[in-house]
């Protein structure tokens, strides 16, 4: 699959505009601050693909990317930052819903979470999403770089414990910045995709 060849499909606002095609979906989600738009550019090596927002939580809908005409991308609406009406936020969380909804849906879900910090609660009620649909999925903990070597191995510890990770889930130390963790994460999204 060529990361290259990646294009823009559309923006769901609603689950009738959900993408329903054969290809698989590669979900990812996370913190509205967590740089889930910085992962993804590091996974396409493109600068600003996704959009890299001043102000967190820009990603209000569902976007599609599709990837070597192969597979999608699927950007999920950050969660738990954003600045914005309690209305907006409830719609988020029926689109949201509603996509979990659909199990066979995704083929791979990539979760997102700051390396520096404990999961918080949603971070933990999107793990429990994605488990509940039994699809496989990966945890990528990204910020990495802003870590002292002697934090790493207790902070990833303490997210796996956390998020209830059971021993097979992948927990990925990564840092968008510097690249590290790419190499792991691009050969799970190959593996899903080949399946």
């Amino acid at each position: 699959m060529n990361l290259q060849k990646v294009e823009f499909i559309k923006s769901a606002a609603q689950p009738n505009a959900f993408v329903t095609d054969a290809l698989p979906q590669i979900a990812f989600s996370g913190k509205s601050n967590v740089g889930k738009s910085s992962v993804l550019n590091c996974v396409l090596q493109r600068k600003n693909f996704a959009r890299v927002g001043q102000k967190p939580g820009k990603t209000v809908h569902i976007n599609y990317f599709k990837v070597d005409d192969k597979a999608y991308f699927v950007d999920l609406p950050g969660y738990g930052y954003a600045q914005v009406a309690e209305s907006e936020k409830e719609r988020w969380g029926k689109l949201m819903e509603a996509y979990f909804a659909g199990a066979d849906r995704i083929t791979l879900g990539v979760m997102i979470v700051d390396a520096r910090h404990a999961p918080t609660k949603l971070d933990v009620v999107m793990a429990e999403l994605f488990q509940n649909t039994g699809c496989p999925f990966v945890v990528v903990a990204n910020k990495l770089d802003k870590l002292k070597k002697s934090e790493i191995e207790p902070n990833m510890a303490r997210i796996r414990a956390d998020l209830r990770l059971s021993p097979g889930t992948v927990l990925i130390p990564f840092s968008a910045e510097k690249g590290t963790g790419r190499a792991e994460l691009v050969s799970a999204i190959f593996h899903a995709v080949e399946k």
